[in-house]
């Protein structure tokens, strides 16, 4: 296990009912807000109703519109707003989309240029406002990380950007909020969470069976409860056990002290960049097949693993096992009427050497990853997505 820093500040307030402790969360940063969501959800819901009930002693300002696959024109708008307004704070209520969307807005407003340049190289990524959050979808991690992902859809760019100062300060963690949640938005959630703990766990490295063990024991959370969920959309227990993992599988903790490299995510980035796709979705077309290109003798060990621990499959021959393994994550996926191939989510063949070569270039995907890929090998696996898989 390697040598490593561990910083996740985040206030986490979980559970029920927790609204009343909001304009002290607020408070303890200043008197102006910037209140930041997405569509109408939260207002058919009755949320935006009662955030708005709590912040009747604030000057609150509000940018409303952010888009899944959060744009970079609702950053734009969000650091004009923040400057006119003399913003203190940030609150953020939705899914990852939103607080990806107030995190960056909460460092462009430091900077002299334009917001893309913090996407587009975070080591400009300096001071922040404080950032305060509501969840209301369980999928990203971006409640207790510091990470965030923009798209330019004027040049076809999703890019990740991350500062320390980027981590929220308080995240409300209310799984009935999660509870009107669609079920697409409920698989594509699921699958999302997966894959962050797939990206962690497939990598070349020995001697960190804590990492292993505890992504592990995630997967197998993420796998009983999503179908749940997907299923019975009240059911508050699973909710909360999907809420809580998709904090714990991209809080940072499950990669300390290991190299990871992510190779799945931008591949996807690519298609969401280009077609505008629902990530989580896109994720779980592309998984089983970059899988199957990624299983060779040497890797068969790590995927039986897998097979063995998290879908307790039994058996001597690893490669068998492996292959097994990849099919109950397809299966899983299927519970949850998941698309198994781009065309049923509108994509063809027209741009997949565009996307490939966009993946290699933007991911670093020929090395430090756990099976290196070129641009031709991109493309092949995009190719077999087109189609129903097959070993």
């Amino acid at each position: 296990m390697e040598n490593f820093r561990f910083y996740v500040p985040t206030d986490v307030r979980f559970g029920k009912d927790r609204l009343s402790e909001l304009p002290a969360a607020l408070a303890q940063f200043g008197k102006n807000v910037l209140f930041v969501y997405g569509g109408g959800s939260i207002k058919k819901s009755g949320l935006y109703a009662k955030v708005i009930a709590q912040l009747s002693d604030f000057n609150v300002t509000e940018l409303t519109g952010v888009e899944p696959n959060p744009k970079i024109e609702s950053v734009r708008a969000g650091v004009q707003l923040a400057r006119e307004n003399k913003i203190d704070v940030i609150l953020a209520v939705g899914g990852g989309s939103v607080i990806d969307a107030a995190k960056v807005t909460s460092a462009a407003v430091f900077y002299d240029g334009d917001a893309w340049d913090l996407v587009d190289n975070a080591s400009l990524v300096g001071e922040a406002l404080p950032i305060v959050d509501i969840l209301t979808l369980s999928a990203t991690g971006t409640e207790m990380n510091r990470n965030a992902v923009i798209s330019n859809m004027a040049i076809n760019e999703k890019l990740g950007t991350t500062g320390l100062n980027l981590i929220p300060k308080v995240s409300f963690l209310d799984p009935s909020q999660t509870q009107t949640v669609s079920k697409w938005q409920t698989a594509a959630g699921s699958s999302d969470i997966l894959s962050h703990l797939f990206e962690q766990y497939f990598a070349n490295v020995e001697h960190t069976d804590l990492q292993d063990y505890y992504a592990e024991a995630l997967m197998k959370v993420v796998i009983k409860h999503g179908p749940i969920a997907f299923n019975e959309p009240d059911n508050y227990d699973s909710r909360a056990e999907l809420m809580w993992a998709s904090s714990l599988a991209l809080n940072g903790l499950e990669n300390q002290g290991k190299p990871v490299g992510w190779t799945v995510h931008p591949i996807e980035h690519e298609l969401s960049a280009y077609y505008d796709i629902t990530h989580g979705i896109g994720l779980a077309i592309v998984t089983p097949r970059w899988m199957k290109f990624s299983l060779t003798a040497a890797t068969a060990p790590k995927f039986a693993q897998y097979g063995r621990n998290v879908w307790g499959l039994q058996g001597a021959d690893d490669m068998e096992i492996a292959k097994q393994a990849i099919l109950a994550t397809i299966a899983w996926y299927k519970t949850m009427d998941i698309p198994m191939t781009l065309p049923e989510v509108g994509i063809d063949a027209e741009k997949l050497p565009i996307m490939a070569a966009a993946a290699v270039e933007h991911g670093g995907l020929t090395s430090g990853v756990f099976a290196p890929m070129q641009a031709a090998d991109v493309e092949a696996v995009l190719r077999e997505s087109l189609t129903d898989f097959t070993f």
